[in-house]
């Protein structure tokens, strides 16, 4: 295995040079402001824009369009949101399935702004396959899953078992003894989607400014490093980039995720790969992995996130030549096929992870804020449905997205989204999770989970699951 460069493969497929937006200079007014020109940010201005023609819209952006998670991320778009249950628990059932069929929705009116807009970003509706690939063991775990899937609300025949035959249909891994296929959900090039959008934004009129950096978030006020802009309402959506602001970043802390990208791969190793429809796959374990076959035959493939101690975020691309290696071997565990496959592209990011997993949208009035985020790495889909929540929020719109649990226009938000623990309790808390999975993980592939040990690992990850969870 050799790799050319570690760089982020969605990037090096836009134009090779991308002008570079004005920054924010001097004094300025709008009617909403908006700091971050990610997916949250830049989803907020566009259904604001369209909702509203004549409102004056700013975006504020640190670097440049999609430079956090927005251009880094696996591509996934799924048709679910992290920490659902959080959400619905207390719901009646057709309250649940309600909220499940507006996620499975969400996929679809996605792709269906990208088709209107002309934004060329390979949005493929294929399905995902969560597949006990590797350990029999797993097998219980994926079974355990889908029964929670239903008890939530999503459809049966949006969430279904494969059993072995099925699943190589879709794709062929390594033992392979079935697994779950989740209907709703498409890949999309991250990158050509944030640049597509910002496009969009610009011919409606939206300014957007890179290079601008918020240094302070006041009562209606937003200053950079070379400028003020005021604002009724101004929306944060730094998601895993918030470090600068106090208040946002006690609620959402950064992860990291890593990825790698193949070299286009020949027909006859999809062949025996299969993915046919380009479903995106990942496997029962559970300390992540995940990926899909892009537009141009590469499989781009992520796994096994990390937590930094003070929860800083990661701001360059660049990840080690190791990092490659080793999610190169998962990857060749899934394909043993790819093992001597070239790795042309390796990069790295963070996401936003809330207390409770509990992704929010939220307008304060009285405060003149409001904020989204917390998708814990599924933002793709997840910045679509909270960006059209937080403008029918901001512009009093009562519909069917305000409507929704994770959706708040008064204090009551303060009760329901927590403050994470100090450090470094995050930290342990985070270190000894990930130590029990990897040591779960261990044992099945050794088909030695005795039952002592089991209940053991159970009852580390619990004890830690109340500081992270």
């Amino acid at each position: 295995m050799t790799h050319d460069s570690c760089n982020n493969f969605w990037l090096s497929t836009l134009a090779e040079h991308l002008a570079p937006r004005p920054r924010l200079e001097g004094r300025a007014k709008a009617d909403v402001a908006i700091v971050g020109a990610g997916f949250t940010g830049l989803w907020t201005a566009y259904y604001l824009k369209t909702l509203a023609p004549s409102l004056d819209i700013a975006v504020l952006e640190a670097e440049r369009v999609g430079h956090g998670a927005s251009g880094r991320n696996g591509g996934w778009v799924i048709g679910n949101l992290a920490g659902l249950e959080r959400h619905l628990g207390t719901l009646p059932l057709e309250a649940r399935r309600a909220c499940c069929r507006l996620l499975a929705d969400n996929v679809n009116a996605l792709g269906d702004v990208l088709a209107r807009e002309g934004i060329a970003a390979d949005f493929n509706k294929g399905g995902a396959v969560y597949a006990a690939a590797r350990y029999r063991d797993q097998i219980a775990i994926q079974r355990t899953h889908l029964r929670h899937l239903h008890a939530l609300g999503h459809d049966e025949d949006a969430c279904q078992w494969l059993d072995a035959d099925q699943l190589a249909e879709k794709v062929r891994f390594r033992e392979a003894y079935g697994g779950i296929f989740h209907r709703h959900v498409a890949t999309v090039n991250p990158a050509r989607l944030a640049h597509g959008l910002a496009g969009a934004l610009e011919r409606l009129g939206v300014a957007i400014h890179e290079h601008s950096r918020a240094i302070a978030i006041d009562r209606h006020t937003v200053t950079t490093e070379h400028g003020v802009i005021e604002a009724p309402m101004i929306a944060c959506a730094t998601e895993g980039y918030a470090q600068r602001f106090h208040d946002f970043r006690k609620h959402v802390i950064p992860v990291q995720s890593m990825v790698i990208a193949t070299e286009p791969l020949p027909a006859t190793v999809w062949q025996e790969i299969g993915m046919a429809d380009r479903p995106a796959f990942a496997d029962a374990s559970r300390i992540i992995t995940y990926g899909h076959r892009s537009a141009d035959g590469r499989l781009v493939f992520g796994a096994r996130g990390t937590y930094r101690l003070g929860a800083r975020p990661k701001h360059d691309q660049a990840i080690t030549a190791a990092e490659i290696r080793m999610r190169h071997a998962l990857l060749s565990d899934f394909f043993p096929i790819l093992k001597e496959v070239r790795i042309t592209h390796g990069w790295g990011g963070s996401l936003g992870l809330s207390r409770h997993f509990r992704p929010h949208a939220i307008v304060d009035r009285q405060a003149g804020i409001a904020t989204a985020g917390g998708y814990a790495g599924e933002g793709v889909a997840g910045s679509h449905l909270f960006g059209r929540t937080l403008a029918d929020l901001i512009l009093e719109r009562e519909t069917e997205f305000t409507a929704k649990p994770w959706a708040y226009a008064d204090a009551s938000h303060r009760r329901l989204i927590k403050r994470w623990e100090p450090e470094p309790l995050r930290w342990l808390a985070a270190q000894a999770i990930t130590g029990s999975y990897a040591a779960e993980e261990a044992l099945m592939k050794r088909e030695t989970l005795v039952p002592f040990i089991k209940p053991a690992l159970t009852r580390i990850n619990d004890a830690f699951a109340s500081v992270i969870e």
